[in-house]
């Protein structure tokens, strides 16, 4: 799994050289943006995110690797660094800034901000050191994974794979910069979105193995 959400400047590599189409354009889209290169790409859909993925030489995790990784190697907790409630001391979702005071999306900056921003809700993975640990697991952008969604895990691959089932729409996790519920950051929430749908608050990371 990286360390880290892609970010726009690495996305952009990927167009430059003709492996990556271009991300979507708005008002809290990141690429369009001066001084967003180090935040997460976002307005990207299921099928972007596989470009890059294939351009990088990795994939997608599957839902199971998320939620393992997640929970910091499958500890029984709710969140990245234990089970005390999503805050902006943790993640960038919405709520306030305790440094500037100010509340809203973003903890107060009204959108996404710089990957690795609140190390405090950093995993806690055995045998990795600090600055190995992932970053972002929850917040910042909801994140595609590989899996088609279906309503309950009664056919999930036991290998850890994703499953690709009946259906169309694609599994998100993770909340994002707009999640005011904190229930929503936890690492078994799951939601859903068509495909093909480029909204400010989807991204992605990779993940690799030799599966």
């Amino acid at each position: 799994m990286s360390k880290t959400l892609v970010t726009v400047e690495q996305y952009a590599e990927c167009v430059v050289k003709g492996g990556c189409t271009k991300p979507g354009t708005g008002k809290n889209c990141n690429s369009d943006k001066p001084g967003r290169e180090l935040h997460p790409i976002n307005c990207v859909d299921w099928e972007q995110a596989n470009q890059y993925a294939k351009f990088k030489g990795g994939r997608l995790p599957s839902e199971s690797e998320y939620e393992y990784a997640a929970t910091s190697g499958g500890k029984n907790q709710k969140y990245p660094w234990g089970n005390e409630d999503a805050t902006c001391a943790r993640a960038v979702m919405f709520g306030m800034d305790m440094k500037t005071g100010k509340t809203g999306y973003g903890c107060g900056h009204e959108s996404t901000m710089p990957v690795c921003s609140k190390p405090a809700g950093n995993t806690k993975i055995d045998g990795l050191s600090a600055d190995k640990q992932l970053c972002d697991m929850v917040g910042n952008v909801w994140q595609w994974v590989q899996d088609k969604y279906q309503s309950s895990y009664a056919n999930t691959p036991l290998d850890g794979s994703a499953s690709e089932g009946p259906g169309s729409y694609r599994v998100m996790r993770g909340g994002s910069f707009g999640s005011e519920d904190a229930g929503n950051l936890r690492a078994g929430y799951r939601y859903s979105y068509a495909p093909a749908n480029r909204y400010d608050f989807i991204g992605f990371r990779l993940a690799r193995s030799s599966r």
